[in-house]
């Protein structure tokens, strides 16, 4: 762990767990471990583990309130912190980690309470200071503020984030000459800490320097490609100075990142209207009443536009609604909580600052953070026996699942290669054709040999001859029909001819998870792909044994990429139920979930998958877990 290598820290404890199941430190460990890789879940059900074991464990009482308040739940994560803190009142730590969890819950307060206990303790931690300046910020104590600003600057120097609090007030109180030296110290200081130029951008565009604005704009997106926020404000000033087009290509870019923002599709309209292309303005103004039906600016807006193409009825339509919500408005203005945006007198075009993103969590905020989740996820791959050059990582999987008849099977084929996997052969292709060309002169002496017809339907498949894979397999079977391990095979090999058939035709149907992991599945493709023979042959597998984890394991893949997602589940559960240890069900249920929409439970099971080695379930976490 203190090399950072936590996946090989959770097996080694996984190890020790076996052994010893009350082992509360190993809990408390492995919570400690995926915390530090995204995974929050697994690491609130360590530290539960750990408190279970053993009640007065002040450290996991702590750990557990961190994660949970990083979890959004702050109340528990109080409670939590309140046994720490009973259990050990001296201890400085937790008094820090509450008084952030009661700043992120809106206690103020409280907050600046508990960060004068852990002051008075540790006098030497910018960030404590940072934060009771923020809290005193949100209290309306500005001097105060000011004062903690100050000190965190003073106790390090080289910190940006102390220059950067300090300019952002320095900005609200319109002293920007002062604001602007800070934002200079705090990139001379740090020149990839994005927040510094982001707000020094800021500053210019208050300041009326658009060039410079863009020019910072452009830094932050150098160092975070793929910050919404920034390519939102960019689009303004780029507005604003009339560099129309690149503006549109800037909007385009955060509707692709957060397609339920209402204010990029209100501002793209009053773009779209600028260039004259009124038509598409209208598709936007609409775009943002569906996502938000109060809105009464983007009624007002496509009423003006209906009229200029002569749909006077539509226009008459829309202004009498706009005029509803506006006096819908005005009745409720003491109402907090009724939405800035039937405030016709609301201007949209103000630059947003990254604080933003927590006050506009009620009314679709402008930006969702969605760097890690553009990249598709797919399904791990179906199980077939392959030819593999052994490694210790296949040894270890052999160690955790038994199945005699399976070893009886791999005895009878007599080929020391031959292994159940569902990763790519690592033996070169060179090596494979002449090793199917061995097998082939061997069937032209014994032509009615079921195990050489399989030998050579594992070789022809790995190197993509799916057709005769198919027909081979199908010999195999004929001479052989009670074995299910020949269907399981036939059943893997149809699956992959239909998938490269469908690569070839350039619409590869894959189940991806798109922008938001609560989006159902979708086909990438309009033309599909019958895997209808593939689950007949799998369900054969299954119906001559039953008790074979990988059969339910490849037919709840099969049924995931044919949208039968209840039945995938009810597959992959049995493939855990045969087989506690079959770290990539648990992974692909994770996903198949989070389509369903269980997203807590998908998280769960993509939390065990990485527990069990599965890598790629800590990345997908991380996805999730950072928005």
């Amino acid at each position: 762990m203190t090399n950072d290598d936590y996946q090989e820290a959770i097996r080694v404890l996984n190890v020790l767990l076996r052994f010893d199941a009350n082992a509360y430190e190993a809990y408390f460990l492995r919570g400690i471990a995926k915390y530090n890789m995204d995974d929050l879940l697994g690491a609130d059900t360590d530290f539960s583990l750990a408190i279970e074991k053993n009640p007065v464990f002040t450290n996991a009482y702590t750990y557990r309130a961190i994660t949970r308040s990083r979890l959004g739940n702050y109340d528990d994560a109080l409670k939590d912190f309140h046994e720490a803190i009973e259990l050990r009142p001296d201890l400085s730590g937790p008094y820090y980690s509450r008084g952030v969890t009661r700043l992120l819950n809106k206690q103020f307060k409280e907050a600046v309470a508990d960060f004068d206990m852990f002051i008075r303790q540790e006098k030497k931690v910018a960030d404590a200071y940072i934060n009771r300046g923020v809290s005193y910020l949100n209290l309306k104590d500005t001097t105060k503020a000011y004062e903690d600003f100050e000190t965190a600057i003073r106790t390090n120097r080289e910190d940006p984030n102390g220059y950067n609090r300090r300019s952002m007030l320095l900005m609200q109180q319109q002293r920007f000459d002062e604001a602007e030296k800070d934002l200079d110290i705090a990139i001379s200081h740090d020149s990839t800490f994005v927040l510094s130029f982001f707000n020094r951008a800021l500053l210019y565009s208050d300041t009326k320097r658009p060039m410079l604005a863009l020019s910072d704009f452009d830094h932050v997106i150098k160092l975070d490609s793929t910050n919404s926020l920034t390519y939102f404000n960019r689009a303004i000033v780029r507005s604003q100075i009339g560099d129309y087009n690149r503006a549109l290509e800037d909007y385009n870019r955060v509707v692709r990142y957060s397609p339920n923002n209402v204010l990029v599709y209100y501002n793209r309209a009053t773009l779209y209207a600028q260039i004259g292309e009124l038509e598409s303005a209208i598709s936007d103004y609409s775009h943002a009443i569906k996502l938000y039906p109060d809105f009464a600016n983007a009624y007002l807006n496509r009423s003006q536009l209906r009229m200029i193409l002569g749909d006077t009825k539509g226009a008459r339509h829309d202004r009498q609604t706009a005029e509803r919500k506006i006096a819908e408005y005005k009745s409720r203005l003491n109402d907090s909580t009724y939405s800035i945006y039937a405030d016709t007198t609301q201007k949209f075009d103000k630059l947003l600052a990254f604080d933003t993103k927590d006050k506009g969590k009620d009314f679709n905020s402008i930006v969702n953070n969605a760097t890690a989740k553009n990249a598709n996820i797919k399904l791990l791959p179906l199980f077939k026996f392959t030819l593999m050059n052994a490694d210790s990582a296949m040894i270890a999987r052999d160690e955790l699942y038994h199945s005699q008849r399976m070893i009886d099977f791999k005895s009878k084929i007599n080929q020391p290669k031959l292994t159940i996997s569902n990763k790519e052969s690592n033996i070169t292709p060179d090596s494979l054709i002449i090793l199917d060309r061995n097998i082939n002169e061997q069937l032209r002496i014994n032509d009615d040999n079921w195990t050489l017809y399989f030998q050579r339907g594992v070789t022809q498949s790995l190197i993509k001859q799916y057709t005769n894979a198919v027909n081979t397999l199908s010999q195999a079977i004929t001479y052989n029909p009670s074995n299910p391990f020949l269907y399981i095979n036939r059943s893997t090999t149809r699956a992959e001819m239909i998938d490269f058939i469908s690569s070839i035709d350039n619409s590869y149907q894959r189940i991806t998870i798109d922008t938001d992991p609560a989006n159902r599945l979708q086909n990438r493709s309009s033309r599909t792909y019958n895997y209808d023979d593939a689950i007949e042959d799998i369900n054969k597998a299954i119906k001559l044994y039953p008790d074979f984890a990988y059969s339910y394991y490849n037919r709840a893949n099969l049924h995931a990429i044919s949208n039968q997602l209840p039945e995938a589940y009810e597959d992959y559960s049995k493939a855990i139920e045969l087989n506690p240890q079959f770290g990539e069900a648990y992974f692909n249920r994770g996903l198949v979930q989070i389509y369903m929409k269980d997203t807590r439970k998908g998280y769960l099971d993509l939390s065990k998958a990485g527990e069990l080695g599965i890598m790629s379930a800590y990345e997908v976490l991380k996805n999730y877990t950072n928005d």
